[in-house]
């Protein structure tokens, strides 16, 4: 379901990596004897995931769907951004389903949190607040808020059956509190960290109250699991393009990777992308800087800079879908004062496939910027699940190549100590 095209990418993996260390990194990462493999469950996890729960979670969110035409998803990082990520693919920009989604505990900016607040007050909403511990900053004052709001429009026993945590199975602040207060809890695996969550119960079940085939989902997911275990080497695609940019990287200077995707709605897949590789990859002075760019949109802005800017710094990934998840036809105008009627033969995405065509020539063979392109099948819920898997399996791949932990994120730890100090926080 995804092909890694290098024609464009100025690399040899034949030449400029030993299949060897592929297959010595691919055995690290299947036997779990890997820096960091304490949190390796997600590597079996589309097999191993408790079929009991996620029928539970499926009751659960029926019956909340049920009661509710606003759903608020309180959390940040890994705790919100691949379900944003899935809901912005799968269901659009602009659904007509009867659930609406928002998002909370992401940022601390007041603006936002109080206009949040005044558009929920005519709303019936429900509350899905995502947190292993419950006490991170952002999401835990959202919560504070957003509970005490829902309590106060809708009373304390509507509340029981209107706010569901997805926390941990025994410990930490939110599962005393949903405890206490009659919530109904789902659990975040303790081997799996936040930024490869999204097919847990993080993600899974606010998309099944947002009304996605979740199943579809994890059948993906599954799909890419069965499809890699098989592969140890070069023949492996993940492995492919975590060589790809490892080469790019370390071996020719490059210094940022920009996922670009030509689909509006999948700006917040790239968002995750950006969390997975920069948390994976981030430490002990090595990696590439992720960053993203949505196409043709940015070639109005920063096309400029990837044509001509400065070079041997950026080189882009390519997400090209084959098959969008709908399609439209260019009207013939009689008048034509725009001259577009030449356009009037093709769908928009045969155009907008010429356009990455065109672009990738210029950046590639004018502009010199190296190019990986990935071939995307289809964008439903079950390319969702694979692709899901799929980058997982290739950071894992990249990160050991550069010989850092992938699963854990020391770094982040340094601002929040300086903030809890500045705000003067108890010890």
């Amino acid at each position: 379901m995804i092909k890694v095209n290098l024609e464009y990418a100025s690399v040899d993996l034949a030449k400029e990596i030993k299949d060897g260390d592929i297959q010595k990194i691919d055995a690290m990462i299947r036997n779990k004897t890997g820096e960091g493999a304490d949190f390796l469950g997600w590597l079996d996890w589309p097999k191993n995931y408790d079929t009991k729960e996620f029928n539970a979670m499926k009751k659960v969110a029926k019956q909340l769907r049920a009661k509710i035409d606003t759903l608020i998803v309180i959390g940040i990082g890994g705790s919100y951004l691949g379900t944003r990520a899935a809901d912005e693919m799968l269901r659009g920009l602009n659904h007509t389903d009867k659930v609406e989604v928002i998002y909370a505990g992401h940022t601390m900016s007041s603006t936002y949190t109080d206009q949040l607040t005044k558009y929920l007050k005519n709303k019936k909403f429900g509350i899905v607040v995502v947190s292993k511990s419950g006490t991170t900053t952002e999401p835990g004052i959202a919560f504070r808020l957003l509970e005490n709001q829902l309590i106060q429009q809708f009373g304390l026993e509507a509340a029981k059956e209107l706010i569901v945590a997805v926390t941990d199975k025994a410990k930490g602040a939110l599962k005393t509190l949903a405890d206490q207060k009659g919530y109904q809890t789902f659990v975040i695996p303790d081997d799996i960290g936040g930024r490869f969550s999204v097919l847990t119960p993080v993600g899974i079940f606010p998309l099944m109250v947002a009304g996605v085939n979740t199943d579809k989902i994890l059948d993906g997911a599954k799909k890419a699991m069965k499809k890699l275990a098989k592969q140890h080497d070069l023949s492996n695609s993940a492995y492919q393009y975590a060589a790809a940019r490892y080469i790019l990287n370390t071996k020719h200077g490059y210094k940022m990777e920009a996922l670009v995707s030509y689909e509006l709605q999948m700006q917040l897949l790239t968002e995750w992308w950006k969390q997975l590789f920069g948390e994976s990859e981030g430490k002990n002075g090595k990696s590439l800087f992720p960053t993203s760019m949505i196409f043709s949109t940015d070639l109005h802005s920063l096309g400029q800079w990837v044509q001509e800017g400065t070079r041997k710094v950026m080189f882009e990934t390519v997400i090209r879908v084959a098959k969008p998840l709908a399609d439209v036809k260019v009207p013939k105008d009689k008048d034509n004062f725009d001259e577009l009627n030449y356009l009037t033969t093709k769908t928009l995405h045969e155009i907008n496939s010429i356009a990455i065509e065109g672009v990738l020539d210029a950046h590639v063979n004018v502009g010199k910027m190296p190019n990986i392109v990935l071939e995307f099948e289809k964008m439903n819920e079950e390319m969702f699940g694979y692709l899901v898997y799929w980058f997982e399996l290739a950071v894992a791949m990249s990160a050991y190549l550069l010989e850092v932990n992938p699963f854990n994120q020391p770094g982040v730890e340094v601002y929040k100590k300086n903030m809890f100090k500045l705000l003067g926080k108890p010890e």
